[in-house]
């Protein structure tokens, strides 16, 4: 019997011209990677109890199906073993990855896994995972160094292991990409070494890299906020940042106008906002409301009054901050009537009065003695809706008992002690002071009862004018202070 070739003309042609059997169809590339995939799908799957057991359902798994493991059964390892606070046994799984397997893993692997440690606050093994990264057929670069500069930058410790870690790096080959720059400068400005943010940064743009725009705007506002710096200084690095392409923005101007003006330098923060105005940048009223309140706090109110009224004409809406530092600037300048017309036009643009207003406007009456004009505006406060508070109280007295209205006075302490809650106030004591001066003992020890029983604490000069001022009855002042000391003990 003759037996037939199960072959095909083609396959006869194949064989006579290549003299070998075609591959096999279960030993092609596409039945490999399904193997592969076959097995990880088995082990994302198997039962992980007890979790040590992991490495060993790995290899079992891919030694099911005839085939090597995947950098991704790797890396499912890895994590999983980091979500299941099994840190103990990713040495075993690193060992085998190093010593065993052929291919050559992808960084992100260990990128991911230096940030595994640094979130469980491992720093001694981020860096040696770092470090390891060569021995595993990987060639580093700057994303396992941001990596692993992320987590150093994140701690005070991990910050004194930067320079050396930046060493290694170099050694191992790798070039700081910009994406390292800014991690390296954003570390140290959130620490306030914004000095060395600022050399980082030249080094950074010495190395050909662009300006960063963000970058820059960090380093600013860090060197606004950084105690010790001069004012000329913030200006000089805006400058100097402008040479290489810095273009600052509303809220770089922002930041150096608001530095000027903390340090008292209203004259140089009104030249910066007219340098935003050269090129070609329109201040917000922000910046005017800060410029103002700078010129104002220099007694310029010449100066003042131009920013009020350009800020007007560039049609700016000025807003409650904006107009209360301009009625200081009037009350400053005891032109309190013209201040209480700011009001009227403050409403008239529809922006209401706070209390601060108020109660500018009734400090500059009390200290002028017009009390009267000032319970007018009291009134007009309640009226307007705007409740007065502790601070409104402690104005009134002050200006009631600097005048010598002592009864009216002793009313206004008698509310507020009703009132408000307040532990501590050095009013009472004047008040009290003034009465003892006064010889009027027993209505500072009406007062001082008074006090006791709304659990305000007298001050030592209260104390002082009643041991002074109580005469042949020092024995009232004495059960007073037991009456008071006495509960305190108890608590």
């Amino acid at each position: 019997m003759v037996r037939t070739s199960s072959l095909t003309p083609r396959s006869k042609f194949f064989v006579r011209k290549h003299r070998k059997w075609p591959v096999s169809p279960y030993n092609t590339k596409w039945h490999k990677l399904f193997n592969q995939h076959q097995a990880l799908q088995t082990l994302k799957h198997s039962p992980l109890n007890p979790p040590q057991t992991l490495l060993s359902t790995l290899i079992h798994s891919f030694n099911t199906f005839n085939c090597d493991p995947t950098p991704e059964a790797y890396n499912f390892v890895l994590k999983t073993l980091f979500k299941t606070s099994q840190l103990s046994h990713i040495p075993s799984v690193l060992d085998r990855l190093e010593s065993i397997e052929k291919f050559h893993p992808p960084e992100s692997i260990f990128a991911n896994l230096i940030r595994f440690y640094g979130s469980a606050n491992r720093v001694e093994d981020a860096i040696d995972v770092f470090c390891r990264i060569p021995k595993f057929r990987c060639d580093p670069s700057a994303v396992s160094l941001n990596s692993l500069l992320y987590v150093l930058c994140g701690s005070s410790e991990g910050l004194k292991m930067v320079p050396q870690v930046l060493m290694n790096s170099r050694a191992m080959g790798i070039r700081l990409e910009e994406s390292s720059f800014r991690i390296l400068i954003s570390a140290l400005c959130r620490i306030g070494s914004v000095g060395y943010a600022i050399e980082i940064m030249k080094c950074m743009i010495s190395n050909g890299y662009d300006l960063d725009v963000k970058i820059c705007s960090l380093v600013l506002s860090s060197l606004c906020e950084q105690k010790g710096v001069g004012g000329l200084e913030v200006v000089g690095f805006v400058e100097e940042m402008k040479k290489v392409g810095f273009c600052p923005g509303m809220l770089d101007y922002s930041n150096v106008i608001r530095c000027l003006v903390k340090q008292g330098k209203g004259l140089d923060a009104l030249r910066v906002l007219c340098k935003m105005k050269v090129e070609g940048m329109k201040p917000d009223i922000v910046c005017y409301t800060m410029v103002l309140y700078g010129v104002i706090a220099n007694g310029d109110y010449k100066n003042a009054d131009k920013v009020f009224d350009e800020l007007l004409v560039l049609g700016l809406v000025p807003d409650v901050y904006t107009y209360n530092v301009y009625i200081n600037g009037l009350c400053n300048q005891n032109n309190v009537e013209a201040g209480i017309k700011m009001i009227t036009c403050m409403d008239e643009l529809g922006c209401r009065p706070n209390l601060i207003t108020y109660n500018l406007l009734l400090k500059a009456l009390c200290k002028n003695e017009e009390l009267s004009r000032a319970r007018e505006l009291v009134s007009e406060m309640t009226l307007n809706g705007v409740g007065v508070n502790l601070q409104t109280h402690i104005i009134m007295l002050d200006g009631l008992f600097c005048k010598g209205d002592v009864d009216e006075a002793c009313i206004f302490m008698e509310e507020m002690l009703d009132k408000f809650m307040c532990r501590r106030c050095s009013a009472y004591d004047d008040v009290i002071y003034g009465l003892c001066q006064r010889g009027l003992v027993c209505k500072a020890m009406d007062l001082l009862l008074k006090m006791v029983d709304k659990n305000v604490v007298p001050g030592a000069r209260a104390w002082e004018a009643l041991l002074l001022s109580s005469g042949t009855g020092p024995c009232l002042v004495e059960n007073t202070w037991t009456n008071l000391v006495n509960p305190m003990e108890v608590d």
